[in-house]
C-alpha cells in the first residue's frame, strides 16, 4: 500500500509539472488572454486518457494498480478542470463574453471528441 501510495504521489507530481509547463508554453507562445494553454492541456489530457484506457483494455493489458497511477494519478494532475473554471471565471469577471462561450464550448464539445480519437487510435493500432 505504501509503494502505491508513494508511486501515485510521484505520478500525480509528473502530471501537475507536464501539465504546468506545456500549459505555460502554449500560453507564452499563443500571446492571448484566452487560456490556449489549457485548451490544449485539456484536449491533449482527454486523447491520451481515451487512448491509455482503450489501448489498456484492448492491446496492453495493464494491472488495476498500474492503470490507476497512470490514469488517476498522473492524468488527473494533468487534465485538471480546475484551471478551466477558474480561467473561464477570470473571463467572465473580465466581462470577455466572447471568450467566455468560446472556451467553454471549446474545452467541452473538443475534449469529447479527442477522447473518443484516442480510443478510436487504440482500437486501430
Amino acid at each position: 500500500m505504501i509503494k502505491k501510495l508513494l508511486f501515485m504521489g510521484i505520478a500525480g507530481g509528473l502530471g501537475t509539472l507536464s501539465r504546468y509547463f506545456l500549459s505555460m508554453f502554449v500560453q507564452k507562445i499563443s500571446g492571448s488572454v484566452f487560456p490556449f494553454g489549457t485548451l490544449v492541456v485539456n484536449l491533449s489530457g482527454c486523447f491520451f486518457a481515451g487512448f491509455l484506457w482503450a489501448l489498456f483494455e484492448t492491446k496492453m493489458p495493464v494491472s488495476a494498480e498500474n492503470r490507476t497511477i497512470i490514469l488517476v494519478a498522473f492524468m488527473g494532475a494533468f487534465t485538471t478542470f480546475a484551471s478551466f473554471i477558474l480561467e473561464t471565471g477570470h473571463l467572465i469577471r473580465g466581462s470577455e463574453w466572447l471568450f467566455v462561450i468560446f472556451n467553454i464550448l471549446l474545452q467541452n464539445g473538443l475534449g469529447i471528441v479527442a477522447l473518443f480519437l484516442g480510443i478510436t487510435l487504440a482500437h486501430i493500432i
